[in-house]
């Protein structure tokens, strides 16, 4: 059973459209998932989880530029606590239209 959403998780139906990093930064995957993970110094408290996209592009990324696409994107957005862990926040409006937008 693979679980493809959970609280502080927002779906996006794309349709096949594709997703674009919102600022410059960095795709990596995440080991044993279909999601990938998007840093910037940009906002270096925060961390961004995509999942659902087929085939998505890793490494260095600039603003603009397509991580993959999908039909259903879940969208998380985590910050980095004081105590080093990671909490899943609501992501910001601008960050999530940033990504799905057509640069």
């Amino acid at each position: 059973i693979a679980v493809i959403g959970s609280l502080g998780d927002v779906s996006v139906e794309l349709g096949g459209s594709a997703v674009h990093a919102p600022f410059d930064g960095r795709v990596e995957p995440l080991e044993g998932d279909d999601c990938v993970v998007f840093s910037t110094p940009e906002v270096p408290a925060y961390l961004f989880r995509l999942c659902g996209l087929s085939k998505p592009a890793v490494g260095d990324m600039q603003q603009g530029d397509k991580i993959g696409r999908g039909q259903m994107l879940q969208f998380a957005a985590m910050r980095k606590q004081p105590d080093g862990t990671w909490a899943i926040v609501e992501p910001g409006l601008d960050i999530l239209e940033r990504t799905v937008q057509q640069p």
